[in-house]
């Protein structure tokens, strides 16, 4: 591992020192953490990492090394990675390469720090911020400079930058049951083949498809992916989305998909404070009890519906996030400050709200802070959830959702 010195800056001038590892250059992205003690390779290769630096929480990372086999994507998409130590010599018989060889080959400057623990509760107590990276830039008043004018992760439309170019199908290896749409918003190769698994043949197609295009296949169902990016700048995606609901056609939407249909009901979305992202989040099915285990990568979600007669106001705290007091008393730890107590199933998620599709129901809840973790139309076969049935590193517990679309394909015959 290269020994030269390596800056990390943030937007409100924090600045950690440290050794440099990966490809020399400079990093510039949205600072976040990633608490997963595992899959660092998937975190690595998911495009929903576009233009963000991430800090595994973790102390050791690049155990396992890297392989061919368990990329979520062709590249590299995080800008940047920061770690607290990467790993010497990989150890896995299924290792090619390790870390330090692997983001060099990809152009991705990485950074190892003592302070790994100190940046995530500073990410946590003042929110995700834009950072650098530098291996050549030793004055941080001039990096920050440069941060300052990276561009901001509102209002960011990153979908088509990491979409596919072109339309491809991934087949099941047996008999095709089901014919899917996928629409890459910024899709992981665990996705299709998780479908194709249940017997789906899947047609991925470019983020700004229309609805026009996606319906002249005559798919039995369609599928939005997860992606990068502020979902209200996806407004061709929210068109589309609003036409296949239209057409009546089974519909399941993860992560940014599911926000695109936050929208298309007519929700609105807003960004997290600094955002779930692991593997290690709780998330209740409200019309079971039923708690999952979820992976999660996602800086924006979908706001609850409008309040009921009778609710009480939502209280003021500080440092809260506009859309999760909800679900949070005073000194809480959850897009929050402190850590004491918290109230789970907020009141306004437990009512079904009018949209333009008929009457629909938030499905899922965080345990942690109370977001929107799912959708579901009552009249309809569509529904959606914020985390990631698909996750390859695990946990596993929601690939059942794969299962309950399959069944939507089958009723809707």
């Amino acid at each position: 591992m290269p020994g030269e010195n390596a800056l990390l800056v943030l937007e409100d001038g924090a600045t950690l020192r440290g050794t440099a590892f990966g490809a020399d250059g400079e990093a510039f992205g949205e600072m976040v953490f990633n608490t997963g003690m595992t899959g660092y390779q998937e975190t690595l290769t998911d495009p929903s990492y576009c233009r963000q630096i991430v800090a595994m929480t973790a102390p050791h990372i690049g155990n396992t090394g890297v392989n061919d086999e368990d990329p979520e994507s062709g590249q590299v998409w995080v800008s940047g990675y920061v770690v607290r130590e990467p790993a010497r010599v990989p150890s896995s018989w299924r290792a090619d390469r390790d870390l330090d060889a692997y983001l060099r080959a990809e152009g991705v400057p990485g950074i190892a720090i003592r302070g790994t623990r100190a940046l995530t509760r500073r990410v946590r107590e003042q929110g995700a911020m834009r950072a650098a990276i530098s291996t050549v830039e030793t004055d941080p008043a001039r990096l920050l400079d440069r941060v300052l004018a990276s561009p901001q992760m509102t209002g960011a439309d990153l979908a088509r930058v990491v979409s596919t170019p072109e339309p491809y199908t991934v087949r099941p290896e047996g008999q095709t049951r089901y014919r899917v749409v996928a629409i890459d918003l910024g899709i992981k190769a665990s996705t299709p083949r998780n479908l194709a698994a249940r017997g789906c043949e899947v047609l991925v197609v470019p983020a700004t498809t229309t609805a026009e295009q996606i319906l002249a296949a005559s798919p039995d169902g369609v599928f939005f992916s997860n992606g990068p990016g502020d979902p209200a700048a996806a407004t061709y995606a929210v068109d589309a989305m609003r036409r296949v609901l239209d057409a009546g056609v089974p519909t399941f939407g993860i992560c940014l998909g599911s926000q695109i249909l936050a929208l298309a009901l007519g929700l609105s979305t807003y960004k997290l404070r600094y955002g779930h992202r692991g593997v290690n989040q709780p998330v209740m099915d409200l019309s079971t009890g039923r708690v999952y285990i979820t992976s999660h990568n996602h800086g924006f979600a979908a706001a609850l519906p409008a309040a009921l007669p009778g609710d009480p106001p939502a209280p003021a705290l500080p440092g809260v996030s506009a859309e999760t007091p909800h679900a949070i008393a005073p000194d809480v730890s959850a897009e929050t400050r402190h850590a004491t107590t918290w109230s789970h199933v907020p009141s306004r998620s437990r009512q079904p709200f009018d949209t333009p599709y008929g009457p629909a129901v938030v499905s899922h809840v965080n345990l942690n802070d109370g977001v929107v973790e799912g959708l579901r139309l009552l009249d309809r076969p569509v529904f959606s959830v914020q985390y990631h049935p698909e996750a390859a590193p695990g946990p596993h517990d929601a690939a059942d959702h794969f299962d309950h679309f399959c069944a939507l394909l089958e009723s809707a015959r």
